[in-house]
């Protein structure tokens, strides 16, 4: 069986910082996959707000999730604190990648909980169909 290989730069241009909540818990003590897909869309959706974005409204399009992957390497536990880096690649006629790096900062140590790659498209919700990536989006993203 292939497994997910994600590459990641040496640099990202954003990262924040979000804490693991007890809700994020499951019975096996540790955050469940899902959790690591919160806290990528709450990062994304800081990533954008940088910016004056919302996921609704970039330069006047919308963004919906096409396809992502997750390389998990690390358990997160209740009281880690959570840093995501991304940076945008691979741009595109209607979207772009967002390359996350997810790391735990437990007892003053950074262990590398995730790698992750989500594509997302710009997308007409009342259409019902992708759209073009702004000329503007796309200046932003590739600094």
């Amino acid at each position: 069986m292939n497994r997910v290989k994600i590459e990641l730069p040496q640099n990202f241009p954003f990262s924040t910082r979000i804490s693991i909540r007890i809700t994020d818990i499951n019975y096996g003590n540790h955050a469940g996959n899902q959790v690591f897909f919160e806290l990528m869309h709450e990062a994304r959706v800081r990533f954008l707000r940088q910016y004056g974005y919302s996921e609704l409204n970039v330069e006047g399009v919308a963004l919906i999730m096409a396809d992502a992957a997750i390389e998990f390497k690390s358990e997160l536990f209740y009281g880690d604190e959570v840093e995501i880096n991304i940076v945008a690649d691979t741009i595109s006629r209607v979207g772009f990648d967002l390359l996350y790096k997810i790391t735990a900062i437990r007892q003053g140590r950074a262990i590398v909980a995730g790698k992750a790659k989500i594509a997302m498209v710009c997308y007409d919700y009342e259409n019902k169909k992708m759209v073009v990536l702004p000329e503007k989006v796309k200046a932003i993203l590739c600094v």
